[in-house]
């Protein structure tokens, strides 16, 4: 099927020659074959109208859960990647939370299998150690072949520095991309929620940001020895960006993201004992919000992420102490993200990403394949669960006021409009 975007506004803001231009698109069997100011079509063609239409190149996810194998009651991998289509995205990083994790080729084989028809593609991360036990390596070299784009215990941080130290030089030799946790489980003990005033308050056990940044510390230091890639997923405190922008100007091979959430919300909703603001890293103090929305704009945090994990009713609305961590986020992103900066640099962001993960950048330029996001920056909803397509409704976005709504999403001969 052949498409026309008729007279989109462009966001592209690494090409000065169409940014912020009007023009029409026309993609024929998959790949942009026009862009011009007036295009006529030829043939059988869809044509996408609307009266404030965007596009941008897609959109990317460093970081989603859904569940299966395992917790299919969360999530199948067929509704999240329909739930990331309707969301923007064309395409996200999947963590290894299900069960068993993915820690063989033949897992992740079964992962990218279960996800080759969706319009959303899937880039699965393979687990760092067996089941995730950070005792023994898990087989990284098959699991990059087979087309894992980077190693993560999910939320689990690597207790021993000898096996991140070991994991680092390994996968020098074949470009892997090493996660680890930020979370010094001694430090954190038993805590829950970010340890300060609002803990002691509501009388909940708290982890204090040292348990954050003392990991990273540590794990810039074996970088710093080893060598290698690593990516430090969802930090959440002002310190922590300040020993990455440290990191970075040593020259370090670091990266690292912030779950969206954590740019909004602090710890003063914690008030409502709602299990809805239970996640990992915890709702930290406005001031670190701030730092990491700055963090953001001067490019030492790298990228957003939504964090997006899918928790069934049964696990998630009990009692605080007694709730599972997560939320989900991949529909609320663009809202929030066009509610915190200007709509450039809300795009910016859920563009960044891809050649971290060794992938190839989406542009939108004539021979290209189409992958494209296709949007409205300036309407405003009220999120509530009718704008949730995940089987898991554990939001903390309901009832919050929203930036702009996704239209739709192209991908080379696939498209997925709302």
């Amino acid at each position: 099927m052949n498409i026309l975007l008729k007279s989109a506004k462009i966001i592209a803001a690494g090409n000065k020659d169409l940014h912020l231009k009007k023009k029409d698109i026309w993609i024929k069997n998959g790949k942009i074959e026009k862009i011009a100011t007036n295009i006529e079509t030829e043939g059988q063609t869809k044509i996408i109208e609307n009266k404030n239409l965007h596009v941008s190149a897609g959109w990317f996810d460093t970081g989603v859960s859904f569940g299966e194998p395992g917790y299919e009651e969360r999530e199948t991998i067929e509704n999240g990647l329909l739930t990331a289509a309707k969301s923007g995205f064309t395409d996200v990083v999947l963590n290894p939370d299900s069960h068993p994790v993915p820690d063989s080729s033949s897992d992740i084989i079964f992962l990218k299998n279960a996800a080759s028809k969706s319009s959303t593609a899937l880039h699965p991360l393979g687990a760092l150690t067996v089941k995730s036990e950070s005792i023994d390596l898990a087989e990284l070299f098959d699991m990059k072949n087979a087309g894992a784009v980077g190693f993560y215990d999910y939320k689990n941080p690597i207790d021993n520095p000898n096996l991140l130290k070991i994991a680092l030089q390994y996968a020098q030799n074949f470009g892997g991309l090493v996660f680890s946790y930020p979370l010094d489980k001694a430090i954190a003990g038993k805590g829950i929620v970010n340890e300060g005033h609002v803990s002691t308050k509501l009388g909940l056990k708290g982890i204090p940001s040292l348990a954050e940044e003392l990991q990273i510390v540590r794990d810039l230091f074996v970088l710093e020895y080893t060598g290698g890639k690593l990516h430090i997923p969802t930090i959440s405190t002002a310190n922590s960006v300040k020993l990455i922008a440290a990191a970075k100007k040593k020259n370090l091979d670091v990266t690292c993201s912030v779950a969206i959430h954590n740019l909004w919300h602090t710890d003063q909703l914690l008030d409502t004992f709602d299990s809805k603001y239970k996640v990992q890293p915890p709702l930290r103090e406005k001031a670190d919000t701030k730092a990491l929305i700055n963090g953001l704009k001067s490019g030492i945090i790298d990228f957003v992420t939504t964090d997006h994990r899918p928790i069934n009713i049964e696990h998630k609305e009990l009692e605080f102490d007694n709730a599972a961590y997560g939320a989900i986020g991949l529909e609320s992103a663009f809202g929030i993200l066009n509610q915190l900066f200007d709509t450039d640099t809300a795009i910016a962001l859920l563009t960044k990403g891809r050649s971290r993960f060794g992938l190839p950048e989406a542009e939108i330029k004539e021979g290209a394949e189409a992958r494209i996001t296709i949007f409205e920056p300036t309407d405003s909803i009220r999120f509530d669960k009718n704008h949730i397509y995940s089987t898991s409704k554990n939001s903390m976005f309901l009832g919050e006021e929203l930036k702009g709504k996704v239209l739709g999403i192209i991908t080379g001969k696939s498209i997925q409009l709302l």
